[in-house]
Order: C-alpha cells, then sequence, then structure tokens
C-alpha cells in the first residue's frame, strides 16, 4: 500500500502528519499486514529528521501562495500552482498511491487537485475552528473529511456532510503523555520553592510574546520560574535581553530559554510547568488539553492568521483557558493573569480539569484506521 501526505510548511500542519504516520505504523503491526509506503508532497520537507524517523520519502512539488492582501506576487503566484499541479500529476501518476491524505495549507492544492485528476481517494483534516480555503477547495471533492472543532462543519457545503466526522487532531505519541512526565523540574534546574510557566510563540516563535516577557521577566522571576521557548531565529537577541532585564533580579536562575523545544526536552518542560502561556494553534490547544494544564491563549491577530482567534474560543469556551488578545498585551496584563493563576491552585485545577475533555487522545488512530481501510478497498486502475 502507498500512502501520500500533504500539508503546509508550519508545525500545526506537518506535525500531525507524523502523528498519522506513526499510527499507521501501529496498526499495521497490529493487523499484521505490511506497513504502507509513506510518501510527503510539498514544496520543502519542514522537518528532515522526522520524515527520516518516520520512514517517510520526501518528493518536492512546487505551490503557489495566495495571499489574503493586494500582493503583485499572488499573480505570479497562480503559475506555480499551475506548474505545482503539472508537477504533482506526474508525480502521482509514478506513485499512484492508494490514498491521499491532506492536512490543508496552499501547498496542498496541486497534490489534491491532481489526485482528483488521476481518481485517487483524499481524506482531508481540517485542525482549525474556521476552516482554511484549501481544505474547503478539497472537501468538495474528498472521500472523507475530518474536523477538529464541532463548529467548523457549519463552513463545509451540504453534500459534504455525511462525509465529515469529528475526530480531533492528531497528536504524537510521545507528546500525549507529556503532562505525568517527571524529573523535568531536576533536569532544568528549576527552583521547586515556586511553580513554572512554559511560554510557546508556536513552532518559529513568537517575537510579540518574547518582547511582552522580556519587559516582563524581572517581575515574573520573583515568584515563578520560567521556560521559554523563544524560536531559532529569536533566541541571540532573547538572550541578551534577558541578560539587561535580571541584571537586578533577585532570582535570575529562574528564568531558561530555549530557541526550540524537541520531544524529549517538551515533554521535560510540561511535565514541570504548573501553566502553559501560547499561541493558539489548533495542534498546541489540544497538546494543552491532553497535558491536562491550564494555560494563557495569545492568538495571532486575525489580520495576519484566519484560525488562531477561532480556536482559542472555541477552546476558552470549555474553561480551560484565558484568552489575552495580542493588542491588549502588556507586560502588566501578562503578569497579572500569571499570578493570578499560579497563585491559586484550585482555579489551576479547575481550568486544567476543564480543558482535559477537549482532545482526543485517540485522533491519530482514528484517522489511520480510515486511510488503512480506504487504502485497503481501492485497488487502483494503474494506467496503461
Amino acid at each position: 500500500m502507498k500512502i501520500v501526505l500533504t500539508g503546509s510548511g508550519t508545525g500545526g500542519h506537518f506535525y500531525p502528519l507524523i502523528a498519522v504516520a506513526e499510527a499507521l505504523r501501529d496498526l499495521s503491526h497490529e493487523r499484521r499486514i505490511l506497513e504502507p509506503t509513506l510518501y510527503f508532497l510539498a514544496p520543502d520537507p519542514y522537518d528532515q529528521q522526522s520524515l527520516f524517523d518516520n520512514k517517510i520519502i520526501f518528493v518536492k512539488c512546487p505551490a503557489g501562495k495566495v495571499r489574503r492582501y493586494f500582493s503583485f506576487r499572488n499573480f505570479f503566484d497562480l503559475f506555480k500552482t499551475a506548474w505545482g499541479t503539472v508537477s504533482a500529476l506526474i508525480t502521482l501518476f509514478q506513485i499512484y498511491p492508494d490514498v491521499v491524505v491532506s492536512k490543508g495549507g496552499y501547498t496542498t492544492v496541486p497534490v489534491t487537485l491532481a489526485a482528483n485528476m488521476l481518481r485517487i481517494p483524499v481524506i482531508v483534516h481540517e485542525s482549525d475552528a474556521k476552516p482554511g480555503r484549501a481544505n474547503l477547495f478539497a472537501a468538495a471533492r474528498a472521500y472523507r473529511v475530518a474536523i477538529s472543532f464541532e463548529s467548523s462543519r457549519a463552513f463545509f457545503p451540504k453534500k459534504v456532510q455525511d462525509r465529515i466526522a469529528l475526530t480531533g487532531i492528531p497528536i504524537r505519541k510521545e507528546l500525549t503523555l507529556a503532562g505525568g512526565t517527571q524529573g523535568g523540574a531536576e533536569e532544568l534546574l528549576l527552583d521547586k520553592e515556586v511553580p513554572t510557566v512554559l511560554i510557546l510563540g508556536g513552532s518559529s516563535g513568537s517575537q510579540k510574546i518574547n518582547e511582552v516577557v522580556m519587559l516582563a521577566l524581572s517581575e515574573l522571576t520573583t515568584y515563578v520560574n520560567v521556560i521559554h521557548q523563544t524560536g531559532k531565529a529569536n533566541f541571540a537577541e532573547v538572550q541578551s535581553l534577558s541578560k539587561v532585564a535580571l541584571e537586578k533580579s533577585a532570582h535570575p536562575a529562574r528564568y531558561h530559554a530555549f530557541p526550540y523545544l524537541n520531544i524529549g526536552s517538551m515533554r521535560k518542560a510540561v511535565g514541570a510547568a504548573h501553566l502553559i502561556v501560547s499561541r493558539a494553534g489548533s495542534t498546541a490547544i489540544s497538546e494543552i488539553s491532553l497535558w491536562r494544564k491550564p494555560s494563557i491563549l495569545i492568538p495571532i491577530p486575525e489580520s495576519i492568521s484566519h484560525d488562531q482567534r477561532s480556536n482559542a474560543y472555541a477552546y476558552a469556551h470549555t474553561g480551560g483557558a484565558v484568552v489575552l488578545e495580542e493588542a491588549n498585551l502588556t507586560p502588566h496584563v501578562l503578569v497579572s493573569e500569571i499570578r493570578r493563576i499560579t497563585g491559586n491552585v484550585e482555579i489551576a485545577r479547575q481550568m486544567a480539569e476543564r480543558g482535559s475533555g477537549f482532545a482526543n487522545a485517540d485522533s491519530a488512530r482514528i484517522i489511520a484506521n480510515e486511510v488503512l481501510s480506504v487504502g485497503l478497498s481501492h485497488e487502483p486502475v494503474a494506467p496503461v
């Protein structure tokens, strides 16, 4: 069996595909069938190591981006998409997979278009409360559509409603249990006398969140440990600024900055954390829910990202999180909310409990099971 995975170049699109790949491998072993051959089609591999670890073959497939604002690049990128579709047609013709799994984003448009032309079944997964245009486009001809928020169902056309299932967001196995990981406080040299806050700015970090944290750092370290994922591009600057910010601090050792947290480091950090401050990507929210941690969500402004604000408020409705709009984000507001939650064990416990039912730990297996079912039932007629 051959399966093609495709998704845009962000962690929120890429890592759920890795979770599905892990589940496909597990289910294949359980059913005693041959592991499927997996391919990832995209303009770039995003995380080469994860692809290698999961035996996924990367095949470059160009794609043009349609921006939500006026840009002459939109015109030129139409030709990129056209060329990407031709490239995807050639690639899919050569591979002739049994099923294509699309995570969404502009890079998936050529692949799903080509799959439709070749009559290869497409399974679409939508992570966000408000579906992206690529998934709405692909869903019209998709064999199955998996959604993560019940509210997103209404955005899809009536003719596909019977093909939609609420599955949640696939999370990598090692991260689903991260909330219970022990030993992180010792390894990270955290002060056990105070709570710990884990600050995540998304897979690439957030310059805005970094700036506010730097301004609040001296006060934050008076009552919490701070584990701060800065993003690789921002790390050197944050390191320099933090030294200045902590010059007069009585507890400079309570601040721990990292450019990026791999799975092992993330598990330790999450296990030690009493509160998580994060962007509001759908994957991040599902991870926080499974980790059973209270959270403060800072969505990317709607003018930049159409989905994070909807995601944040959908999750906050459970009582598991507080939402701070970026326009209102100041050092004082951030410090106040962190102090309020970490300083009250009962508030933190209630938030963790209320948010815990939001995500589905079995999401990857549910999707992988359907992928295998479609793949096993689909017998492609190879072109003569």
